[in-house]
């Protein structure tokens, strides 16, 4: 599995170095994997330009502006969160492009409308739409984690795919 997210952080670099763009992360919980993922790339400061691990409510609303209403009313796990996670990375940062993730990996926390594996993946390119991806991921803590590393790196490879 290590191999594939190395795989899937050197295409995201390429696809980001075709388009001279750079990336900043918003994490909740993945804790940084992204962020690592990316980093093992030898030469990843030409595309990478930080991560925000924001893990707490108060991390989020210090860090990158997410609304403390916002928070109240959805929860730290909806996709309005994933929204402003996104839109505060770009605007606390120098980058191009923000992948943005909050969820409940388990094995506690979750309810009935937000079970385990609930997962929010925001894109946001400057100038451009936020796109916002509910998950719903299954496994042990380990495993959700991991699949939303993948699925939040090759989400934002296909966002950047050249138009046929």
């Amino acid at each position: 599995m290590v191999n594939d997210l190395y795989f899937l952080a050197e295409q995201l670099g390429n696809r980001l170095k075709t388009y001279g763009y750079q990336l900043v992360t918003a994490e909740s919980c993945t804790g940084g994997w992204i962020a690592q993922a990316i980093t093992e790339i030898p030469g990843s400061s030409v595309w990478f330009d930080r991560g925000f691990v924001t893990y707490s409510n108060n991390a989020k609303v210090k860090m990158l502006g997410v609304s403390q209403q916002t928070l109240n009313q959805y929860g730290a796990v909806s996709a309005e969160t994933a929204q402003q996670m996104a839109a505060g990375a770009l605007m606390n940062s120098e980058a191009d492009c923000a992948i943005a993730v909050t969820g409940i990996a388990g094995p506690d926390g979750g309810s009935l409308e937000k079970p385990v594996g609930t997962v929010f993946v925001a894109w946001q390119c400057k100038n451009g739409p936020v796109l916002i991806e509910k998950l719903q991921l299954s496994g042990t803590r380990h495993e959700i984690r991991e699949q939303t590393v993948r699925l939040a790196m090759d989400g934002l490879i296909n966002l950047l795919a050249p138009s046929n």
